[in-house]
């Protein structure tokens, strides 16, 4: 499990452990590994040009060790001194005692265009609203370069504990950060501008507390949750779900939630709604009924909403169900809020980012901006668990568990932009839901899933939903072995 921690979680922590270590041993440890990752970078360190942009915070400490030890092994190492009267004194003296030399913001075009890599630490993890001028004017010039970027902690102008980019920011090939990441390494937009993360152990892990902020299932935490039927499994046992949705207008939507709850593992399927001769044309295992909800038959849990246009009878029946529901699509947009709210059995809401921002009264703008703002506030109001689609899912709100930390996956691809892919995910975490997972388990499990299939099917072609749900047994496959 990858896990990531606030920013006053941290510095506690590192208070906490300082008080038992000799002064500066962190800064040490921190800056051996992030001098031991740039090497690495560069290949050949003898004769490489190295720019440390440095800022005023611990980080710019950090980039002076680290490019005072680069000096030693022969790097020509140059400092941008953002503001000189506040660097580590301490991390200056090594750089120079090296043979490293100093420059002025004005004067960091000609190192930055002969550099071949550039060690960003201007800002540290408690930096809020953007970049300053001159930090921006260097952000700019980095941008304009070809050098390697290496990011120390975070790159500058983005936030730690939100992962928002309030403005121009430094865009890294590699981040190295200390004792554990943070939230903005595994959240869109800012996870983009970190690039590959590499964490450098320095001792901070018994300090941290038990639960983070947020968490990253691997194959291993998403492998143990998967639902096996047994011996004496029959088709109830696995789970039935139930499918409201489609439409005369969108019958397509129907037939894919059906597929991603097939192929994600259900038991039996139960469709309601207007796409039925659709439905059972392609999968006649299905068990079609034009009753209604209420009078479909035993389901373990219902989803409802894709593509069911503006009939919002089958919605509120499904939310006064006694099992697990999920709602996507147009059901989030039919389903009145105090209703879900008064639910007692768990709830799904699986918006992507233009739902949510019709759900919050916000633009989507502000929703992509600050997704981890927005899923914890849908959850709150709607008293749900919520799967915020996007590059990197999130899933928040578990109630009776006010403190569980949002989990977070980034196995999707850019090709799961397709029409009807989100109707195969709403099917798919339907049949986990079925299957006597949580909400929140049935939700991250499903993501990891969905964007394991996605990558499978594409593998950096065109691909359809319809691949997508064809590929779900092999990502189940895959994250078994």
């Amino acid at each position: 499990m990858r896990t990531a921690y606030s920013v006053d979680t941290v510095r506690t922590a590192e208070r906490a452990l300082m008080e038992r270590l000799p002064d500066g041993t962190l800064m040490q440890r921190a800056a051996a590994g992030l001098a031991t990752a740039c090497a690495q970078l560069l290949g050949r360190v003898y004769g490489a040009r190295v720019v440390l942009l440095v800022g005023s915070g611990d980080n710019g400490g950090d980039a002076l060790y680290a490019g005072a030890r680069l000096a030693a092994r022969g790097a020509g190492v140059t400092a941008v001194l953002l503001s000189p009267e506040r660097v580590h004194p301490g991390g200056l003296a090594a750089l120079r005692r090296a043979g490293g030399t100093t420059a002025a913001p004005e004067d960091a075009g000609p190192p930055l265009r002969r550099a071949r890599l550039v060690v960003d630490g201007i800002v540290g993890i408690g930096g809020r609203g953007g970049l300053r001028p001159k930090a921006a004017r260097l952000a700019e010039l980095v941008a304009e370069g070809d050098a390697a970027v290496v990011a120390v902690d975070l790159p500058s102008g983005v936030e730690a504990d939100t992962g928002e980019v309030r403005g121009p920011a430094i865009r890294a090939d590699l981040t190295v950060t200390f004792g554990t990441h943070k939230p903005a390494h595994l959240i869109d937009p800012a996870r983009e501008y970190a690039g590959s993360v590499r964490l450098v152990d320095i001792g901070l892990g018994p300090e941290l507390p038990r639960t983070p902020v947020l968490e990253s299932p691997q194959h291993a935490e998403i492998a143990a949750l998967l639902p096996v039927p047994g011996a004496e499994s029959d088709k109830y046992r696995r789970g039935v779900v139930g499918i409201a949705a489609g439409s005369a207008r969108y019958p397509g939507a129907a037939v894919l939630a059906v597929a991603g709850a097939l192929r994600g593992g259900a038991g039996a399927v139960r469709y309601v709604g207007a796409a039925g001769e659709a439905v059972l044309a392609r999968f006649p295992e299905t068990l079609v009924s034009d009753r209604g909800p209420a009078k479909a038959g035993r389901v373990q849990a219902w989803v409802v909403g894709p593509g069911a246009g503006e009939d919002a009878g089958p919605v509120a029946e499904v939310l006064a169900a006694e099992v697990p529901v999920l709602l996507d699509a147009d059901g989030l947009r039919l389903a009145e809020r105090d209703a879900v709210r008064a639910r007692t059995a768990p709830t799904l809401l699986t918006p992507h980012a233009g739902e949510a921002a019709a759900l919050l009264g916000v633009s989507r703008e502000e929703v992509e901006g600050a997704r981890l703002t927005a899923v914890r506030e849908l959850a709150a109001r709607y008293r749900a668990t919520v799967l915020l689609k996007g590059s990197t899912t999130l899933v928040a709100g578990e109630p009776g568990e006010p403190e569980a930390p949002v989990r977070v996956n980034a196995t999707g691809t850019p090709w799961l932009a397709t029409a009807g892919s989100g109707d195969v995910l709403s099917g798919l975490a339907g049949s986990l839901l079925a299957a006597g997972l949580s909400a929140r388990d049935a939700g991250s499990t499903a993501a990891h899933l969905h964007g394991l299939a996605g990558r499978l099917a594409a593998r950096g072609a065109p691909v359809g939903a319809h691949d997508v749900a064809e590929a779900i047994p092999r990502a189940w496959r895959s994250v078994g072995e």
